[in-house]
């Protein structure tokens, strides 16, 4: 199960085994390497964990921390073999339904890096890819007095602006000269490539060039702006429009009556994705399970444990029954969610306007009949536009209306934007506004304000208290311990593994000769 972890040459004598249980054992303590084989050492409870007896035996099976490397640096055929084995006991064991709540998480993973050491390291990683003759070429089209072969910053004086904006120059012209080289080399290895391309991003994202032909900083940040050369898969990204956090951003979907982490195919994605991008790949599982579920059951048998059918529409379709912030509430999430024949139970923003004016809501707008009536009685005609968009403009009807400065600001009078999912957008706040939606979604998904004052001691909703147990541990929760996506996410999958096995022995579940199964109350 766990062989592939490891290098197949050079193999340590501490079985494998052994080294996983660890693993995942310094995740829940949120521990270092060192302080991770020091427990292993002098904790007898770490030992019995890893089916060693005695007093003596961590001497027995002692390795050092530096023995780690080999396995977080390796790729595994499968790497979220160890989450998928906590979630087949789980799902042996009676403890996954199809309800999932969703939620995600910053996960760090790298410092950022200014515009000027992220050029001069895209130029030093261009150099060391480069075979010996391309090096030497590259380098004779350099022009600044730099060897690029320190990491960190170059020599300047800081504090005078005329210095700042020569050295940007002249990077970005070593910059160009160097990718100048590159193309025009007969052959390039994919390695040299990969290089190029990342110093071309680094060179163009920031910088701008002058009607005086001088390449300066611009005051714009992209969208997808890379933030690190090593580790250009990371981005910036927005917790709120004040807080901004960078890397990564971790995904769960968690079984919210067992608190139970359910595996994806990408748990990781750069800061800058949104939310629901990402929906589907939490859902992919438990789909496909609802799927063959409902071509197997009878559909007078479909119905979860409290008597509710286990649907996507109420009716008996046995899709899952999702739970998520205003985030995934979007009519693009929403109409996917459909699609995959599930419940959404996602709350969907209301709608505003600026400085308190009427919103959207105040409108009535009839999509049957193409019109949007304001609240002074006025109507006009929805232009739909080739992307599904429609507008609908009111124009010169605003000019003397007596209700035009509870309405809008604009000149150009008021205008109101119709999306394609508008139907289901209105028909998903109507429901939200039923009591039974209300309680279910404070159940089994999240709490809204007017919990937290009319009920201080209710629980915290059950996904985002998992999240909290995910990150609170700087170390390893809060901040991966490795680069790249790939890796990263594999880490996230590790941190999961292991408070899905805490989560075990808070359920009590034991096997025996009929198999797993949760202790009853």
């Amino acid at each position: 199960m766990y062989a592939d972890l490891f290098t197949s040459t050079g193999r340590r004598s501490v079985p494998p085994s052994i080294r996983a249980t660890v693993m995942v054992l310094q995740k829940l303590g949120g521990l270092s390497d060192r302080e991770a084989c020091e427990r292993f050492s002098f904790d007898v409870r770490w030992r019995y964990a890893c089916g060693l007896g005695g007093w003596d035996a961590g001497q027995r099976a002692q390795f050092a921390h530096t023995v780690w490397v080999d396995m977080r640096l390796r790729d595994s055929d499968n790497p979220q073999e160890l989450f998928r084995a906590t979630t087949d006991v789980a799902g042996e064991a009676g403890l996954l339904g199809v309800k999932r709540a969703l939620d995600s998480a910053p996960f760090d993973a790298v410092a950022t890096q200014d515009t000027v050491t992220l050029i001069r390291s895209a130029i030093r990683g261009l150099l060391r890819a480069a075979p010996a003759a391309l090096e030497a070429t590259i380098r004779a089209a350099l022009v600044r007095h730099d060897d690029y072969v320190a990491a960190g910053k170059p020599v300047c004086d800081w504090d005078a602006a005329a210095a700042r904006e020569l050295l940007v120059d002249e990077l970005v012209g070593d910059g160009l000269a160097a990718l100048a080289e590159v193309e025009g080399a007969e052959t390039a290895e994919p390695v040299v490539v990969e290089a190029a391309a990342l110093l071309a991003t680094v060179v163009g994202q920031d910088v701008e060039e002058g009607d005086d032909g001088v390449f300066r900083i611009t005051r714009r940040v992209p969208k997808d702006r890379v933030i690190p050369t090593v580790d250009p898969d990371a981005r910036h990204g927005h917790k709120t429009s004040a807080r901004r956090y960078d890397d990564y951003k971790g995904h769960v979907a968690v079984d919210p009556d067992s608190e139970f982490i359910t595996p994806t195919s990408d748990s990781v994605t750069p800061a800058n994705v949104g939310d629901a991008e990402a929906t589907q790949k939490l859902l992919g599982e438990v789909v496909a399970a609802s799927a063959a579920t409902n071509d197997d059951q009878p559909e007078r048998d479909r119905a979860n444990g409290d008597g509710h059918p286990a649907v996507g529409d109420g009716d008996g379709d046995g899709g899952p029954r999702v739970y998520a912030d205003a985030a995934y509430g979007s009519g693009d999430n929403l109409a996917a969610l459909a699609e995959m024949g599930a419940t959404p139970m996602t709350k969907v923003a209301p709608a505003t306007a600026l400085g308190g004016r009427f919103s959207k809501d105040r409108f009535d707008i009839d999509l049957d009949h193409g019109t949007v009536t304001c609240p002074a009685g006025q109507t006009v005609g929805l232009r739909v536009a080739a992307n599904g968009n429609a507008t609908a403009r009111f124009g010169e009807l605003c000019g003397d209306c007596p209700l035009r400065a509870q309405c809008t600001a604009s000149p150009a009078g008021r205008s109101v934007n119709v999306g394609p999912h508008e139907a289901l957008l209105a028909a998903e706040r109507a429901r939200q506004a039923d009591p039974d939606w209300q309680a279910d979604y404070r159940a089994s998904g999240r709490l809204v304000i007017s919990d937290l004052v009319a009920r201080p001691h209710h629980n915290r909703p059950k996904v985002e208290r998992k999240l909290a147990h995910l990150v609170r541990r700087w170390h390893g929760g809060r901040r991966a311990r490795v680069r790249g996506r790939q890796r990263v996410a594999q880490d996230w999958d590790l941190n999961a593994t292991a408070h899905n096995v805490a989560r075990f022995a808070r359920l009590g579940v034991r096997r025996n000769t009929a198999g797993w199964h949760a202790a009853t109350a």
